[in-house]
Parts: C-alpha cells; structure tokens; sequence
C-alpha cells in the first residue's frame, strides 16, 4: 500500500520511491537463493523451494510498481553471498551495536 501511495503520489514521492528502490533492488536477489542445507530440508519435505516463489513474487512486484507508475528495474544484478557469509564492512558495525551489553556486562542475566 504504501508503495502504491508514494509512488502514485506527489513528484516528490515518486523520486523518492524510485530512488529507493533503485537503491536496493540488487537485495531481492538473495530472497531465494538456495544451498545445500535448503535443498536437503526440501528433500525432507521441512522447507519450501524458494524458486517456486521467485514468479509469484515478481508478478505482485511488477503489478504494484504499475499501480504505483513506477518503472521496474532494469538492474538484474544481485547481491550475493550472505548466505556463504560474504558481507561488507557494514555488518561489522551493526554487529558490534548489537553485541555490545554482552560485552560491556558478561554473564548478565535478566
């Protein structure tokens, strides 16, 4: 809804909203991407193929960026390799924000 409503509304907005998808559509790549624990768990009937999903998706995607006249991206390249444990220098950060009471209190219960 809120896609539809930014970028069907004021110029403003749908810059905005252009901008920002611009900005992380590379990130949708990873949604399904699959290894061998996965393929293992669907083997098991434990977990769902993620490319089964990826056309669905993509079409209620593609349906709310033509109610919100907004072009879909053209970028087909996609970030990958979280799943591996290939991250940016980004993550180092959030995870020190994140491991800080740990750190600064050991063995804190509450």
């Amino acid at each position: 809804d809120w896609v539809i409503t930014l970028g069907d509304g004021s110029e403003e907005s749908n810059r905005r909203t252009k901008t920002a998808i611009d900005d992380l559509w590379s990130y949708t790549g990873e949604l399904f991407e699959m290894d061998a624990i996965d393929r293992e768990l669907i083997a098991q009937g434990v977990a769902v193929d993620l490319e089964t999903l990826r056309a669905p998706w993509l079409q209620v995607v593609k349906n709310t960026f033509d109610e919100a006249t907004l072009a879909f991206p053209q970028n087909n390249w996609a970030q990958r390799g979280g799943k591996r444990g290939m991250h940016s220098e980004h993550l180092g950060f959030l995870l020190a924000e994140m491991q800080f009471l740990q750190r600064a209190y050991p063995n804190a219960t509450w």
